[in-house]
């Protein structure tokens, strides 16, 4: 036996500067489901299908966005008798993948994390470590003091 539709919402369509007659949504059970959709002539061929109503309903809200229509082109939908779309459950993040490269070690309580002399630094341009860098300054090599006599 045939079911009986329900009216579960509506969908307001702007047309332009006027706003259009709502467009009824009804919801048809089946034995392996439920379809919610309009039942006019041109929007009748987007059918939202789920398990529940509330999950064809969030079906029918994702058809409806790629139906061609911007957002401000209609309002809605609208829905009525409780329905509450059932969006599916996000997807779980991925496992966090393990570094190839051990994390440096950790810095002794009390001292700073930035690099000492004593630690080779490399840097990006260079594939070889640079060489520690030292505060002392050269020894001033003595000027020749030759004096030219003419």
């Amino acid at each position: 036996m045939a079911s009986l539709l329900e009216y579960v919402g509506s969908v307001h369509i702007f047309l332009g500067p006027y706003r259009g007659n709502p467009i009824a949504l009804y919801l048809r059970r089946t034995e392996s489901g439920c379809q919610i959709g309009p039942k006019v002539y041109p929007w009748n061929d987007v059918t939202g299908i789920g398990e529940t109503p509330n999950k064809a309903a969030a079906d029918f809200e994702e058809k409806w966005k790629t139906k061609g229509l911007t957002a401000d082109m209609y309002s809605g939908p609208s829905w009525e008798g409780g329905i509450k779309p059932e969006k599916p459950a996000p997807p779980k993040p991925a496992a966090a993948q393990k570094s190839v490269t051990p994390p440096p070690p950790a810095a002794p309580a009390g001292t700073a994390s930035s690099p000492t002399l004593a630690q080779p630094v490399t840097s990006p341009a260079t594939s070889g470590p640079i060489p520690p860098q030292t505060d002392v300054a050269p020894a001033a090599t003595p000027a020749s003091t030759s004096t030219s006599s003419t």
